[in-house]
Protein backbone atom coordinates (compact mmCIF):
# COMPACT_ATOMS: atom_id res chain seq x y z
CA UNK A 1 0.00 0.00 0.00
CA UNK A 2 1.55 3.75 -0.41
CA UNK A 3 2.46 5.62 2.23
CA UNK A 4 2.26 9.17 0.44
CA UNK A 5 0.00 10.57 -1.51
CA UNK A 6 2.61 10.90 -4.75
CA UNK A 7 3.29 7.26 -4.95
CA UNK A 8 -0.56 6.31 -5.41
CA UNK A 9 -0.18 8.68 -8.63
CA UNK A 10 3.01 7.28 -10.02
CA UNK A 11 3.05 5.93 -13.49
CA UNK A 12 4.85 2.43 -13.58
CA UNK A 13 7.86 2.62 -14.88
CA UNK A 14 7.19 0.59 -17.79
CA UNK A 15 4.47 2.83 -19.14
CA UNK A 16 6.89 6.23 -18.51
CA UNK A 17 9.53 4.71 -20.58
CA UNK A 18 7.03 3.93 -23.95
CA UNK A 19 6.56 6.92 -26.39
CA UNK A 20 3.04 6.23 -26.35
CA UNK A 21 2.55 6.69 -23.43
CA UNK A 22 4.21 9.85 -23.24
CA UNK A 23 2.82 10.94 -26.53
CA UNK A 24 -1.03 10.34 -25.23
CA UNK A 25 -0.25 12.68 -22.28
CA UNK A 26 1.20 15.04 -24.24
CA UNK A 27 -1.94 15.02 -26.28
CA UNK A 28 -4.60 15.40 -22.85
CA UNK A 29 -2.54 18.05 -22.22
CA UNK A 30 -2.83 20.04 -25.59
CA UNK A 31 -6.28 18.96 -25.82
CA UNK A 32 -7.30 20.69 -22.45
CA UNK A 33 -5.18 23.46 -22.72
CA UNK A 34 -7.00 24.35 -26.18
CA UNK A 35 -10.63 23.50 -24.73
CA UNK A 36 -9.41 25.76 -22.08
CA UNK A 37 -7.86 28.49 -24.39
CA UNK A 38 -11.25 28.41 -27.13
CA UNK A 39 -13.79 28.87 -24.09
CA UNK A 40 -11.98 31.76 -22.10
CA UNK A 41 -11.37 33.49 -26.06
CA UNK A 42 -13.13 32.03 -28.76
CA UNK A 43 -16.22 33.69 -28.35
CA UNK A 44 -18.36 30.30 -28.72
CA UNK A 45 -15.88 28.85 -31.28
CA UNK A 46 -13.98 25.13 -30.62
CA UNK A 47 -11.04 24.15 -32.65
CA UNK A 48 -12.86 22.54 -35.31
CA UNK A 49 -14.42 25.81 -36.17
CA UNK A 50 -11.05 27.18 -36.38
CA UNK A 51 -10.13 24.22 -38.82
CA UNK A 52 -12.69 25.04 -40.91
CA UNK A 53 -12.33 28.63 -41.48
CA UNK A 54 -8.12 27.90 -41.39
CA UNK A 55 -8.96 25.07 -44.50
CA UNK A 56 -11.31 28.08 -46.15
CA UNK A 57 -9.15 31.01 -45.83
CA UNK A 58 -5.86 28.89 -47.02
CA UNK A 59 -7.74 27.00 -50.13
CA UNK A 60 -10.35 29.24 -51.16
CA UNK A 61 -13.84 27.97 -51.73
CA UNK A 62 -14.60 24.47 -51.53
CA UNK A 63 -17.32 22.05 -50.86
CA UNK A 64 -18.76 20.98 -47.39
CA UNK A 65 -17.48 17.38 -48.92
CA UNK A 66 -13.73 18.35 -49.85
CA UNK A 67 -14.14 20.57 -46.24
CA UNK A 68 -14.63 17.46 -44.43
CA UNK A 69 -12.14 15.49 -46.42
CA UNK A 70 -9.62 18.52 -45.51
CA UNK A 71 -9.89 18.69 -41.71
CA UNK A 72 -10.55 15.61 -40.90
CA UNK A 73 -14.47 16.20 -39.56
CA UNK A 74 -16.81 13.95 -40.01
CA UNK A 75 -19.64 14.94 -42.41
CA UNK A 76 -22.42 15.55 -40.45
CA UNK A 77 -20.28 17.44 -38.02
CA UNK A 78 -19.28 19.38 -40.62
CA UNK A 79 -22.91 20.20 -41.70
CA UNK A 80 -23.63 21.70 -37.99
CA UNK A 81 -20.60 23.70 -37.46
CA UNK A 82 -20.82 25.36 -41.06
CA UNK A 83 -24.86 26.24 -40.00
CA UNK A 84 -22.79 28.30 -36.74
CA UNK A 85 -20.37 29.78 -38.98
CA UNK A 86 -22.92 30.95 -41.08
CA UNK A 87 -25.16 31.97 -39.13
CA UNK A 88 -22.43 34.35 -37.74
CA UNK A 89 -21.44 35.76 -40.79
CA UNK A 90 -18.07 33.80 -41.02
CA UNK A 91 -19.03 31.92 -43.81
CA UNK A 92 -21.71 31.79 -46.95
CA UNK A 93 -22.95 28.80 -48.67
CA UNK A 94 -24.09 28.65 -52.30
CA UNK A 95 -25.25 26.07 -54.42
CA UNK A 96 -22.84 25.06 -57.10
CA UNK A 97 -24.38 25.27 -60.28
CA UNK A 98 -22.60 22.11 -61.75
CA UNK A 99 -23.56 19.84 -59.02
CA UNK A 100 -27.24 21.30 -57.67
CA UNK A 101 -27.03 18.73 -54.86
CA UNK A 102 -23.36 20.42 -53.74
CA UNK A 103 -23.12 23.33 -51.63
CA UNK A 104 -19.34 25.24 -51.92
CA UNK A 105 -18.57 27.11 -48.72
CA UNK A 106 -16.51 30.47 -48.81
CA UNK A 107 -15.05 32.19 -46.00
CA UNK A 108 -16.79 35.81 -45.67
CA UNK A 109 -14.84 39.09 -44.82
CA UNK A 110 -15.52 38.48 -41.20
CA UNK A 111 -14.65 35.16 -41.09
CA UNK A 112 -11.47 35.94 -42.33
CA UNK A 113 -11.38 38.81 -39.08
CA UNK A 114 -12.36 35.98 -36.62
CA UNK A 115 -9.84 33.39 -38.34
CA UNK A 116 -6.87 36.25 -37.28
CA UNK A 117 -7.99 36.61 -33.93
CA UNK A 118 -8.30 32.72 -32.73
CA UNK A 119 -5.01 32.51 -34.64
CA UNK A 120 -3.76 35.18 -31.64
CA UNK A 121 -5.35 32.45 -29.47
CA UNK A 122 -3.93 29.33 -30.87
CA UNK A 123 -0.10 30.97 -30.86
CA UNK A 124 -0.95 31.79 -26.98
CA UNK A 125 -1.70 28.19 -26.20
CA UNK A 126 1.29 26.62 -27.92
CA UNK A 127 3.10 28.99 -26.47
CA UNK A 128 1.49 27.43 -23.09
CA UNK A 129 2.28 24.19 -24.22
CA UNK A 130 5.62 24.39 -25.39
CA UNK A 131 6.89 26.39 -22.66
CA UNK A 132 9.24 23.93 -21.10
CA UNK A 133 11.28 23.79 -24.35
CA UNK A 134 13.83 25.91 -25.95
CA UNK A 135 13.01 28.02 -29.35
CA UNK A 136 15.26 25.32 -30.74
CA UNK A 137 13.59 22.34 -28.90
CA UNK A 138 10.30 23.27 -30.15
CA UNK A 139 11.82 23.26 -34.09
CA UNK A 140 12.95 19.95 -33.50
CA UNK A 141 10.46 18.54 -31.64
CA UNK A 142 7.72 20.17 -34.48
CA UNK A 143 9.64 18.25 -36.92
CA UNK A 144 9.82 15.17 -35.33
CA UNK A 145 6.64 14.98 -34.30
CA UNK A 146 5.13 15.48 -37.81
CA UNK A 147 7.28 12.91 -38.70
CA UNK A 148 5.47 10.57 -36.03
CA UNK A 149 1.89 11.64 -37.28
CA UNK A 150 3.09 11.37 -40.76
CA UNK A 151 4.77 7.44 -40.26
CA UNK A 152 7.53 8.98 -42.48
CA UNK A 153 11.44 7.83 -42.49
Amino acid sequence: MPTTPHESDAVPTRLAQRATWQVSRAYLRATGLLNAGFEAHGRGLRGYHYRLLAALDESGPLSQAELGRRTGIDRSDVTAALTELESRGLLARSVDPEHKRRNIVTITAEGVAQLLELDDVVSGIQDEFLAPLSAAQRRQFLGLITRLADGSR
